[in-house]
């Protein structure tokens, strides 16, 4: 078990190669080292972190990554994990914004309040005619929350088994719906922009309640310093276990022998002999690449039936010459039909970034966009970025469409605003190296179960994955839990190859 003593381990230090230097391989680098086995994490980029990561551009900086970081409430097994990886703890600050974001629509507004009986106040204030499915969808986050133990006044109260039994029927009721169901039973336009803006339609219901009640528990805050500083903790944590991290070192194939893995060869012509492998890929990429075999399974139907489900996003960063903004946090509007096509997007989600001040030059102000894609739509930037004047063309005429449309709706900065950047999936393709520039896995669908899939990496005895493409939706915390569960596996196989 993780952590056990040497006496407990039989003195045996296992070799074990990491693939990947993402969130997933990082933690499993440490869990492995708190295991009393040494890690070698191998990572193909010139930096760790993968999707956690940053980078500046005339002198502000851009982060990527952190829109908001489940498990930031004391209370929770999330927390106690980040802990572990160094990324949380008494030390490290935490910024709780009063919103998660903003809609408007027609000159009115309204906000997903941390407070979350304001929240169902405002709603009901703007809607009466919904008042009942108002309060329906608050009572199930509510529920949501005390199921994580994050309920209560002081958001760390849990349910009874009793009250967790009582509260199902309504958190299946919202797992029953997606948003855009949820949104065309609501009256109000600007409610079901509320609804639908951020995630979409396709999302379950109970994915968005998922979503509010880790927000208004406390339990979805930004660490100070976002991404790159998140980053930096959690590799020193890992170094000063004694693991190894080696960057630039891009894994090309696995030898194995017998069912077993023995050795990673890389890019560079080494190789390092292991006892375990753990891979912290994409697996579709993983299979195709390092082992020139077919997906199991079990993986093949994963993929093929929800391949629709995988979505990647594109982005503006933008300098703006003011230091008070127009907005506050994130702002979420429709935009005009002429843009959608070309977008391939209804609303626009802007972010600005006063609670990191060091983000921006002193009195100027840095501002992102987020704008989500499907499958196609990511399909289609990473191959057009073989024709790179095509590409760097796309991204003009989204940078410049999105100058419009962000100064259209707030005329005090027009003139005001830089493009800094655009990011597309392409760019998450080329530096992840995910399938289709995915940085989460697949959505949280309606009416279905989500399972953590079998991590083996079959069929290899000795080798086992950790990875968010096993644990729907993915993201920071399943990434991190993905690794510690990778190493929990490995300690059983370890466990019963030294029995034999």
């Amino acid at each position: 078990m993780i952590g056990e003593t040497e006496e407990q381990r039989g003195n045996f230090m296992a070799n074990v190669v990491i693939i990947g230097g993402g969130v997933s391989g990082l933690s499993a680098g440490i869990y492995t080292q708190m295991s009393g086995h040494h890690a070698i994490v191998c990572e193909r980029h010139t930096v760790a972190g993968g999707n956690l990561t940053g980078w500046d551009r005339g002198g502000y900086h851009i982060d990527n990554c952190i829109h908001w970081l489940t498990g930031t409430n004391p209370a929770t097994d999330t927390y106690q994990m980040w802990e572990d990886l160094g990324a949380l703890g008494s030390d490290v600050e935490v910024y709780q914004s009063e919103a998660l974001y903003t809609c408007e629509r027609d000159g009115k507004q309204i906000s997903l309040y941390r407070d979350l009986d304001r929240l169902e106040r405002e709603m009901i204030a703007l809607s009466p005619r919904d008042t009942h499915a108002i309060r329906s969808f608050c009572k199930t986050v509510r529920d949501i929350q005390g199921h994580v133990g994050i309920g209560g006044e002081n958001n760390d109260q849990p349910l009874t088994n009793g009250e967790k039994l009582v509260s199902l029927p309504g958190i299946i009721k919202h797992h029953w719906m997606s948003t855009g169901e949820f949104a065309a039973r609501l009256h109000h336009p600007l409610l079901q922009d509320l609804i639908i803006s951020l995630v979409g339609t396709e999302f379950s219901t109970f994915a968005l309640a998922v979503i509010v009640a880790t927000f208004c528990g406390k339990n979805g805050a930004l660490p100070k310093g976002s991404s790159c500083a998140m980053l930096e903790r959690i590799t020193k944590r890992l170094l000063e276990l004694g693991g190894e991290l080696h960057l630039s070192k891009e894994a090309v194939s696995i030898q194995h022998e017998n069912g077993r893995a023995t050795s990673v060869t890389f890019s560079d012509g080494s190789t390092i002999a292991a006892d375990y492998v753990i891979i912290a890929t994409d697996p579709i990429v993983a299979y195709r690449k390092l082992l020139s075999m077919e997906l199991p399974t079990q993986l093949k139907k994963k993929y093929a039936q929800d391949s629709k489900y995988r979505f990647s996003s594109y982005h503006c960063a933008f300098a703006c010459d003011a230091k008070e903004l127009p907005f506050k946090g994130d702002f979420i509007f429709e935009i005009p039909q002429e843009y959608r096509e070309r977008l391939h997007t209804r609303y626009l989600v802007i972010r600005e970034f006063s609670h990191e001040e060091s983000f921006a030059p002193e009195g100027k102000s840095l501002l992102q966009t987020l704008t989500l894609c499907d499958e196609e739509t990511a399909r289609e930037f990473v191959e057009l970025r073989a024709d790179k004047t095509a590409y760097v063309e796309r991204k003009r005429v989204i940078a410049n469409d999105v100058l419009s449309l962000i100064t259209n709706q707030f005329p005090s900065l027009a003139g005001k605003l830089t493009v800094l950047d655009v990011w597309t999936p392409a760019t998450y393709q080329r530096y992840i190296g995910s399938d289709i520039g995915s940085w989460m896995s697949f959505i949280f669908t309606p009416r279905t179960l989500p399972k953590k899939l079998d991590n083996r990496v079959k069929p290899l005895k000795n080798a086992v994955f950790a990875t968010q493409w096993l644990n729907s939706p993915g993201g920071l915390p399943i990434a991190g839990s993905e690794g510690k569960r990778a190493v929990q596996s490995l300690l059983e196989i370890i466990a019963k190859d030294q029995k034999n």
